[in-house]
């Protein structure tokens, strides 16, 4: 009887350790094919951004047959389902991937014939062209969730069932191999204006960013902050700002920013005294601003440029100043924040120093240098990109070389030398594939949409809808604008949100009158507000993630702190604050006058809202602030001369009578500490 049960465990141990041997070498398997096509796409990107292009509609679908071979390979079906260990849905997520690659070949393969059967299609290319939208809608499923998913098949839907609508919104309506076709074998769907931002900027900057991150560029633009701004009051939070400002110029994703620097920043502010949920809304509201910060803002500078027909170097010449605008905003909300506690900077000694940073870091600079001369020398955006991946390694890789040279006791051999730099190297390629995944299946999915709408009219219905619902008054257009992108950015992530708005919403300001390059600013930035405006804001629950705080407190702090990123885009409808008139002609004066005006009533804004100023201001003084605001933000310059002088009574009341109020004694004790920072 033992001799039975111990043969059969012996035989289960057996089958058990066969299974896990099995497993362990799929993963080794998949995880092989995923970074040789990883690597191959940056190394295909490259080559096609700074050697030789290709045709559009070749180069978008190989691109995005990468981009689906990796998402099957790396997300779940579900949430739950392991990728580790073989079942039916892994099974499933390979013939998913040979079906991608099955389409994206069968485009490049038949690529004249398609072109001269433009709506006489053939059953293959009906077949070829539901299974890549299919995979485009599943991808996007894995990748950003239902709610994107669900407004693709909404739209699809819609094209669909256009008679059947109600009568705002009626039109003829469009067959499935109509809309699969306009879909996938042309570039009026998936594979439109999107998914060719991603697969040209877009992808050649994130894996500058990713390569930047990877040889220690973002370790040293976080330890520069710190050193700049680390013994001034409240400093690790004025320092998570600038690193979030820094890096948001290299990376553009706003949660990505407060994961990269907020494990940094979030610890820090806690320790000199700021509260969880206050420390985690900085870090949010500093990473949101890194999306509206040139010269990368995510992927929206170069959608922008190719919605506008505007160069490259124009949309950063015009996004500086709103986008420092809105990162001073922070600061002051930052330094009030850290006056009311008592908050000190850190010692000197506590922190890196300037020179030393510079000293080990200094060749990070030069790629950013480099890439800022190839954008002002009129070199496209690809080649730009190209240039500075190019540079950021060439530079990294002689900056090793020279340390290893200068050791004198070096025990490293030149050929392990160059091992791990290629190990570097491989890595840097692989990362940046990979970050791009989520931003290349957004911008497919949303090419469904634009097609969509393109192909039904729905963009003009909808514009007409705003005109109507704003009684033709630019400040309503711009607050439903402002709804409908915190609505869409509850589901969608930022570059989806801002190519929807932009198709359904802009025609609508465009016909009142605001400017192409002003309407799409406006667009671009509300659809930012998702980040850090409850229910949903992403980038706040990320920071309390870290700074182990309430998500929805959180939430609430990180609204109030990034006001400015409501205020703004309105000044813009008005103003000349982007440096344009409305014939595009550069009025020097009245430009300098708005940002004056826009720049004094951001403070006397955040000083009413914060109740703050030099000390705790009284009712008066609060109302005084409330007024300049409201004025100076008042698109009259009489109205501004009166909020001027509304400012400089407040701020001659807080010098007159500088009360201490009980708030301004700081956090004294170890108790008081740990209360405030409790989650």
């Amino acid at each position: 009887m033992v001799e039975n049960i111990t043969s059969v465990q012996g035989k289960d141990c057996a089958e058990y350790s066969g299974l896990a041997d099995a497993n362990q070498t799929l993963m080794k398997i998949t995880a092989w094919i995923v970074m040789a096509v990883a690597v191959s796409l940056s190394l295909y990107q490259l080559y096609t951004a700074g050697v030789a292009a290709l045709t559009a509609l070749v180069q978008r679908s190989i691109h995005l047959g990468a981009i689906l071979t990796l998402t099957f390979l790396l997300k779940p079906a579900f949430s739950k389902l392991r990728k580790d260990k073989f079942s039916f849905w892994l099974f499933l997520d390979w013939i998913l991937v040979g079906l991608s690659v099955y389409c994206t070949f069968y485009i490049c393969n038949n690529l004249n014939a398609i072109f001269e059967r433009q709506g006489d299609w053939l059953i293959q290319d009906k077949v070829v062209s539901i299974i890549g939208t299919l995979l485009v809608l599943e991808a996007c499923r894995r990748v950003i969730g239902f709610i994107m998913t669900g407004i693709c098949a909404v739209s699809i839907a819609y094209a669909m069932y256009g008679p059947y609508m109600p009568e705002l919104i009626i039109h003829k309506g469009y067959s499935i191999e109509r809309i699969t076709t306009t879909l996938w074998l042309t570039t009026e769907g998936i594979f439109g204006l999107p998914i060719g931002v991603a697969a040209t900027f877009v992808f050649v900057f994130v894996l500058f960013g990713a390569i930047l991150e990877t040889t220690g560029g973002g370790a040293f633009f976080i330890d520069m902050a710190y050193a700049l701004t680390g013994r001034f009051s409240g400093g690790p939070a004025k320092a998570a700002v600038v690193a979030s400002g820094f890096m948001g110029s290299v990376s553009g994703s706003a949660v990505g920013n407060v994961v990269a620097t907020g494990s940094f920043t979030i610890p820090m502010m806690k320790k000199v005294g700021y509260r969880s949920h206050v420390a985690g809304a900085i870090e949010a509201a500093a990473s949101t601003g890194g999306q509206l910060m040139p010269p990368i803002m995510g992927a929206g500078a170069f959608l922008m440029a190719e919605f506008t027909n505007t160069s490259y170097l124009t949309i950063i010449k015009v996004a500086l100043v709103p986008a420092i605008m809105y990162y001073l905003t922070v600061l002051i909300f930052v330094h009030y924040e850290a006056q009311k506690f008592g908050l000190k900077g850190q010692p000197k000694e506590n922190l890196p120093k300037f020179m030393t940073v510079l000293k080990h870091g200094l060749h990070f600079i030069i790629p950013v240098l480099i890439l800022i001369y190839v954008l002002v020398s009129n070199y496209s955006p690809m080649m730009a990109g190209f240039v500075a991946v190019v540079s950021t390694l060439s530079i990294s890789i002689i900056e090793k070389f020279l340390r290893w040279i200068m050791k004198s006791q070096n025990k490293t051999s030149l050929a392990k030398f160059c091992k791990d730099q290629f190990k570097l190297i491989i890595k840097a390629l692989e990362n940046g594939a990979k970050n791009a995944v989520m931003v290349s299946v957004a911008c497919a999915a949303a090419g469904i949409i634009v097609g969509m709408v393109s192909l039904t009219g729905m963009g003009l219905k909808f514009s007409s809808l705003v005109i109507d619902l704003s009684y033709g008054i630019k400040v309503l257009a711009i607050l439903l604008i402002g709804s409908a992108s915190l609505v869409l950015g509850m589901g969608l992530p930022v570059t989806a949100s801002y190519i929807v708005l932009a198709t359904l919403a802009g025609p609508a300001l465009l016909d009142m009158g605001v400017p192409i390059m002003v309407a799409h600013m406006i667009v671009f930035w509300y659809s930012q507000d998702a980040n850090v405006t409850p229910p949903v804001s992403l980038a706040s629950f990320a920071g309390a993630g870290i700074a182990k705080a309430n998500p929805m407190k959180t939430a609430l702090t990180s609204w109030k702190l990034a006001k400015g990123l409501y205020i703004i885009p309105i000044i813009m409808a008005y103003r000349p604050l982007l440096g344009m008139g409305n014939n595009y002609e550069l009025f020097h004066w009245e430009v300098m006058v708005t940002m004056v005006t826009t720049t004094l009533g951001l403070v006397a804004f955040a000083s009413a809202l914060e109740r703050f100023f030099l000390r705790k201001t009284t009712l008066v003084e609060t109302l005084l602030f409330w007024v300049a605001a409201i004025c100076l933000f008042w698109p009259e310059y009489w109205i501004d001369v009166a909020g001027f002088i509304a400012l400089i009574l407040a701020v001659a009341l807080q010098k007159l009578y500088p009360v201490t109020p009980a708030t301004n004694k700081g956090i004294d004790n170890e108790k008081q500490l740990k209360q405030s920072n409790a989650p």
